[in-house]
């Protein structure tokens, strides 16, 4: 069973109505809300809400995936981590594939490591992608969950309309705890 809210005005390809949950249609409605899908390793946590605009209105955001790549103990213990302040460290991000034609999908990939949560406890953070094209905003997928400590893989696919504008789209993700947070960009290529 999954959870499926899509605000505002969606257009699905129907090639991708099993995978894809939905494109915002102008800046003031361009808001969407995931469903989850479980792959094989990865779990489904919360609904990815943001929207695309601009050069990538009429794509969709597909379903977003995580799986846990180390524990806790092993996340502190790669960083020598010993404090008790909860910390977040992003070890990578990349898009995949990196050159891309008009109407293809993305996978948009961030590792993070969760450092100096108790073994009790989780904490809430937020996961953003900011993607701009030309010096635009043209996406801003956002999704919050609640993590253990430990080192994550989340995975988000954008599936690229078929009007797409060429060129270099990069985009930004930062990992955010209420009080800290990191940010890296990495950049994908549309012909």
């Amino acid at each position: 069973m999954f959870l499926l809210n899509v605000f505002g005005c969606a257009t699905i390809p129907e090639e991708h109505k099993g995978a894809a949950t939905g494109a915002g249609v102008g800046a003031a409605t361009g808001v969407v809300a995931g469903s989850l899908l479980g792959a094989h390793g990865a779990k489904t946590e919360s609904a990815i809400i943001g929207g695309l605009l601009g050069a990538l209105v009429g794509g969709a955001i597909g379903h977003y995936a995580v799986d846990q790549k180390r524990t806790a103990q092993e996340t502190n213990s790669k960083y020598n981590y010993q404090s008790s302040n909860v910390s977040i460290r992003i070890e990578d991000t990349s898009v995949y594939p990196t050159s891309v034609n008009r109407g293809d999908k993305v996978d948009l990939i961030a590792t993070y490591a969760v450092l100096g949560v108790p073994a009790d406890r989780q904490v809430d953070l937020v996961e953003k992608r900011e993607i701009t094209h030309s010096g635009q905003i043209v996406g801003n997928p956002e999704v919050t969950v609640s993590r253990a400590g430990g080192t994550y893989t989340s995975t988000v696919p954008l599936f690229l309309p078929s009007d797409a504008k060429p060129g270099t789209y990069t985009v930004k993700t930062t990992i955010q705890l209420p009080n800290t947070s990191d940010m890296r960009e990495t950049t994908f290529h549309v012909k």
